[in-house]
């Protein structure tokens, strides 16, 4: 009578219970703690800290998880959010907030926005990611990301430890006072910087499924054999959000290119020094980072010559060698 599932409840739903204790076990507990005890963070990897730590706790408060990614799947497409496609040892580091909260899903669900596991390297404007959290469209356009107002306070006057943040006249929204981040912003913004993939010590990575791209046109390369770059195409993915796509730049944060003197100048040392050390001459702009770490001579060649050549600027295209002559002139005068 008692082994009968039929009659005897107590034993079903006991049986049930341990069934399901010890497939749970299995499928989820064991294989969650081999991976947490057989995963460290790759040698290269820079240590976190507590701002950082913070900003991690923003990031999943405000469910930034719900349209953001971080994971790069080894297809072709997901090249353009990473390097390499990822691998457990990136996600070490991710562990409890605390004992009563569990590990943020920071691999997402799905890409209503970009995929941010690059976003340190892919947009390292720390004065940009303020205004994208202030208002994205202040910098997007196109974006469909809810505004952060709450992340900011307004203030009559500025500390000197206080980051002003030059908002456009079309997105202050009224505001006539001094619009500061608050430490959660920073805490943040901080973090959403730290997202940087991490190469491998071997130099090898899982490699990308690759699809069968077609031909390319007779006549699409140089006379070298060398293939032309697309600079209208690497200008969107390094230039643009900064920028802006018309190149007219953002009054009070970001430079305009269209008619600027640097870029139009017959003699474009000067334009190729800014891309590859930064520019941080005027107050009234953010800070440009360097970019002779992250493009190649042919790259900033593309990018400079489509920048010469677009909304109406007129000027001489650059050639790779200069920009090679730039950077080594630059290398020779920082060790001297």
């Amino acid at each position: 009578m008692w082994l009968n599932l039929h009659k005897n409840h107590r034993l079903f739903l006991g049986l049930a219970a341990g069934v399901f204790l010890l497939l749970s076990t299995l499928i989820a507990v064991m294989p969650a703690f081999s991976v947490q005890n057989n995963n460290a963070p790759l040698p290269d990897a820079s240590p976190t800290n507590a701002e950082i730590q913070n900003g991690l706790d923003v990031f999943v408060s405000e469910n930034c998880m719900a349209c953001h990614t971080q994971q790069v799947r080894n297809i072709d497409m997901d090249k353009t959010w990473g390097g390499r496609p990822g691998i457990p040892a990136d996600y070490a580091r991710n562990a409890r907030l605390d004992n009563l909260r569990a590990t943020p899903s920071v691999l997402g669900t799905e890409r209503t926005g970009p995929d941010l596991t690059e976003l340190g390297e892919r947009q390292p404007s720390e004065d940009w990611h303020y205004l994208h959290l202030f208002n994205p469209r202040s910098v997007v356009k196109e974006s469909i990301m809810p505004a952060y107002p709450w992340l900011f306070t307004t203030q009559s006057t500025v500390g000197s430890y206080d980051k002003e943040l030059n908002v456009p006249a079309e997105f202050r929204q009224g505001i006539t006072g001094h619009i500061v981040p608050t430490e959660r912003a920073r805490q943040l913004v901080a973090y959403l910087l730290s997202l940087k993939q991490v190469d491998l010590p071997d130099g090898q990575s899982p490699a990308f499924l690759e699809y069968k791209k077609p031909k390319p046109a007779a006549g699409s390369g140089t006379a070298s054999g060398e293939a032309v770059l697309d600079g209208a195409a690497l200008y969107a993915q390094h230039c643009q959000a900064c920028h802006q796509a018309g190149g007219e730049g953002l009054k009070g944060a970001f430079p305009p290119l269209k008619g600027s003197p640097i870029v139009n100048d017959a003699n474009a040392e000067m334009l190729v020094r800014i891309v590859l050390q930064g520019y941080d001459a005027r107050a009234e702009y953010a800070v440009m980072p360097p970019f002779a770490q992250k493009l190649s001579d042919a790259e900033i060649a593309a990018i400079a010559t489509h920048e010469r050549s677009a909304w109406s600027n007129r000027a001489e295209k650059v050639t790779p060698e200069l920009v090679r002559q730039i950077r080594a002139a630059i290398e020779t005068e920082t060790t001297q």
